[in-house]
């Protein structure tokens, strides 16, 4: 199939592209697992309390068994005490990684969401990018044209070390590479552009 290119000045032209990957069946169950998944492996679980064996203390009784009227205990450190351990608190410990996803799942999902971009008008291919570009505002400039201030913009080696300074302290912007770009991250930007080299790239891959 071919899908619409455009230039630096915004001049269109047509790239033959991959049907499979550009113009797939969305399976949003699928997307949803993956996304699930890829969450899952980065969460992490972080609170902790003490338990009683951990508080600092005198293990001491505090007073006798028996005879006082009050009712049995032993330290101060028991959880029923204001600075004692804390009974069945989180320890830390929790796993929430699920299996690792498989090739087929990571082709399919891209594939479902690029090409729900594609259909939403929200997928751009660009040109290779030869000249150097350095400053932001002429950057700014050119995804205003496009309408891509909220983009994904995924480059091939040679346009990465063209632009990426002039992208740098742009919000909501997220640059990247074939090798390094999720699902997740299609999904979190508005927009996603490709270079004409990293499409072929990307098909390549996928292939």
């Amino acid at each position: 199939m071919k899908i619409e290119k455009f230039n630096i000045d915004g001049k269109k032209e047509t790239i033959e592209v991959m049907d499979s990957l550009f113009a797939a069946k969305i399976n949003k169950k699928l997307v949803s697992g993956v996304i699930y998944k890829s969450n899952a492996n980065y969460k992490g679980r972080k609170a902790k309390t003490k338990q009683k064996n951990e508080i600092i203390g005198s293990t001491s009784k505090i007073y006798a068994q028996k005879g006082t009227g009050n009712a049995r205990h032993a330290s101060r450190k028991a959880p029923i005490f204001v600075g004692g351990g804390i009974a069945h608190g989180p320890k830390g410990e929790k796993n929430y990684k699920y299996r690792k996803l498989n090739k087929n799942e990571r082709k399919l999902s891209v594939a479902s969401l690029l090409s729900d971009k594609r259909n939403n008008s929200n997928l751009i291919v660009m040109s290779d990018f030869k000249n150097e570009i350095n400053k932001t505002k002429e950057m700014n400039k050119i995804l205003s044209k496009l309408h891509a201030n909220n983009s994904l913009i995924i480059l091939d080696k040679t346009s990465k070390e063209k632009i990426s300074k002039s992208l740098r302290n742009l919000p909501n912007i997220k640059t990247t590479d074939i090798n390094h770009f999720s699902a997740f991250d299609i999904i979190k930007f508005k927009k996603v552009i490709f270079t004409e080299t990293s499409v072929k790239e990307l098909e390549k891959r996928y292939e």
